[in-house]
Formats: structure tokens, sequence, C-alpha cells
């Protein structure tokens, strides 16, 4: 019996997955659990496995397409059956292209008022719109029933209110004439994560009342204790890095300073009871950012081994919904390639990021006197309709003072 492939659930409010790349083509053989195609979602990118062995006999969503959860995208037929040479299955209704022109507006004469089917087919709409577009239009004050959804069944996507937003409700734009390419120039669309990075970047700029704050941080301390304590943590299958240090620090300071772990809904602060960090990891194809749950009830240990967990999985394509999801303080990492600081973006919903610099030796006055030192500067970045600058400070200055009087009985 063939065995339909389909476009898995990766979430409980993803409905739709966009297919980035097969790594197998039709006629291929394929083994079960084998990873046979790479999706992205609104949360994560991933490679999904071969439901059963055998040949790849069909394809019907091909790449760059977004289907719906549950749509059939291919079929696997057993070894010893021979292919059939047939028609594509019917996807149409639950396909669509992510650039696809929006349908033409309609001819019909404007109707006044509205009836209580139309207003139950929007109320329909707004029911199927995730919760992060629901946001959104909350948060700009945007009706989604007054918008034409481009998604399954008239979904509106995080794409149709961005683009509503970006257009500046001003409909009489004119669309961009199209690029010409030219022998000197190299056109390529964006990929679909880097799409999202883009939507998701702009949306945190137009969001949050961006202001960062710098502190130059000796680590000469953590180093030596690092140096002394690294063959420990090899021994026992764990990595004993700088970030190791960071985390538990600001896990531990996030504690004592709730306000920078809380978000803003509305008119409403949300403390959140549990510390997340999102560990931002650099991928070939842009950026994502794993989440270690609890990670202040984490030793220095557990710490480690966590973060190399989430990096190695996120590298890998193994990441679940969940592994992205629920993030409530974002560090990252720019001084891995050099930065001297960055002034990160925050990661919506959150209300603050950290940025580390690069960690190096530098000259530095001590008393009266000039001396080597481990030093980097790290840059909160934060939201301030929600955390003012003495409060932003106060929590820096805390995490300064724990990292350069680190306890080695933590260790």
């Amino acid at each position: 019996m063939p065995t339909p492939i389909v476009m898995p659930q990766m979430g409980e409010s993803i409905v739709e997955g966009t297919i980035v790349r097969w790594l197998k083509k039709v006629g291929d053989h394929v083994d079960r659990d084998e990873p046979l195609f790479e999706i992205t979602t609104d949360k994560v990118e991933a490679e999904i496995p071969s439901p059963a062995e055998g040949i790849l006999a069909e394809i019907t969503a091909r790449e760059g397409q977004t289907v719906s959860v549950n749509t059939i995208v291919g079929v696997i037929l057993p070894v010893d059956e021979e292919p059939k040479s047939a028609p594509p299955a019917p996807v149409a209704s639950a396909v669509r292209d992510t650039a696809a022109v929006p349908p033409a507006e309609s001819s019909a004469p404007p109707v006044v008022g509205r009836s209580s089917s139309a207003s139950n087919q929007d109320e329909r709409r707004r029911q199927k719109s995730s919760p992060l577009v629901r946001r959104i239009a909350r948060e700009h004050d945007v009706d989604i029933a007054s918008l034409e959804g481009s998604g399954v069944g008239g979904r509106v996507t995080k794409q149709d209110i961005l683009g509503h937003l970006g257009r500046g409700h001003d409909s009489r734009l004119p669309a961009p004439e199209p690029r010409v390419q030219s022998p000197q120039l190299q056109v390529q669309p964006l990929s679909a994560m880097r799409k999202k990075i883009a939507e998701h970047m702009v949306l945190s700029r137009r969001t949050a009342a961006h202001v960062h704050t710098v502190f130059h941080v000796d680590f000469s301390r953590i180093e030596s204790i690092r140096r002394e304590r690294k063959g420990e943590y090899e021994r026992v299958g764990a990595r004993l890095t700088y970030m190791s240090f960071i985390a538990k620090v600001v896990s531990d300071r996030l504690r004592q300073h709730p306000i920078v772990n809380a978000s803003l809904e509305g008119d409403n602060i949300v403390y959140k009871k549990d510390v997340n960090l999102g560990i931002a990891v650099a991928l070939d194809s842009g950026l994502i950012v794993p989440v270690v749950r609890h990670a202040d009830e984490m030793n220095l240990l557990g710490l480690s081994r966590a973060i190399v967990d989430v990096a190695e999985r996120a590298r890998a394509k193994q990441l679940k919904p969940d592994d992205v999801h629920g993030g409530t303080f974002t560090v990252t990492n720019p001084g891995h390639f050099g930065a001297q600081f960055g002034m990160p973006i925050i990661n919506q919903p959150q209300s603050a990021i950290l940025g580390v610099g690069t960690i190096e030796k530098r000259p530095v006055v001590i008393g009266d006197e000039l001396a080597i030192r481990t030093m980097a500067y790290l840059t909160l970045g934060y939201d301030h309709r929600l955390i003012d600058g003495a409060v932003a400070d106060r929590f820096m200055a805390d995490v300064k003072q724990h990292l350069e009087s680190f306890d080695p009985g933590q260790v």
C-alpha cells in the first residue's frame, strides 16, 4: 500500500508550513525516519523524516510552497511496487505559493450594511488567524475582519497583516516596478527563513522603544576558574564556556530584577514565573533562538550541557516548536565573530536582550597602574516602554559584579 507524506503539525498554533527544499527526488529510495524534506514555520525550521521505507513515487508540493498541516505533499510506494504514471493528486485548495500575487479585488458592487452571514465569515476568519497575528492586530489597532486573507480558507497570515502595516494603510501607493536583472547583477529571492527573520525584526523595531546600555566587564576571574576546571567538565561530556558563566549569572540576576524578565501586553505588565533563557544560534541560513527552560534552576554544569544541546540540535535542524517557544530573555554572542559589541534587537514579545562582545585581553587601569585583563563589553538592549534606564543599569551593574566576583564553589 502507498504511504502518504503529510505536512506535520509542528505546534498547537501552527496551521501551515513552507517547504524549503526536498532532500530526495522522485524515484529515490528512502529509509524510514530518513530526512525527507525541510520545512519552515513561524516558529521553527526542521527536517521532516520519512514515514516509511520505500520509493519516493510522487511529490505534490514543490519547494517554496506553503501548505496546511495534514496536507499530502508526496507519496511513498513499497520497494516491490512499481510506481504508476498518474496525474498528481489535486492539492490546489490546500497549497499556496508564498510569492503568489494577491487575488484581484472583486468587481461586485459594494453592499451597504453587513449581513449576519458576512459577520460570521469574518469571525471564522479571525478564529483561523494565529495568536501572533491577533497580537499584532491588537497592538496596532487593526481589525482583522477588514483584511483580505491569503492563507488557507481566507485565513489572515502574518505576511498579510505586516504587509497591511507596511503600506501605511494606503492602498493607493503604486506597486514597485519589477527589477530587470543585468549581467552585472545577481538577484536572488529571500529564503523563507530570511523572510520570517526580516518580518520579526521589523515588527520588533516598530513595537518596542529600543534603548541600549554598555558595560565593560572583567572576565579574568572567570578565565582562571575556567582554565582550572575545564578538564573536569570535558571528562563528563560538557563544555565549560564563557557563555555558561554568563547564562548562570544572568539567570540568577533575572530573579532579582523581575521587570527585566517581564513582558508588556497591551496596558498590562506580565511577570514571568520562569526564567526561560533564549540562546541565539547562527546558522548558514539565518539566526534561530532555542530556549533553555528553567535556566535559573540549573547549576553551571546543567546550563553548560543544555546550551550545547540546543545549539547542536539547532544546527542539525532537530528542534521542535517547543524548543523555540516561551523564552523570557535572550542572550546573543556577536563577539564569537570578533565584534567588540553589538546593539541587538529585542526578541519579541520579550523586553530585553543581552549582547556579548568578544572576550579578549586588554590593557586596563587598575588603581593607578596599567594591567592586562581579560575583558568584554556586554550590551543590554531593552524596551523603554517598560524598563527605565536606572532599572536597566542596576541590572547590568549586578550582572557585572557577580561575573567579576564569581564564586568558584558554584562550578
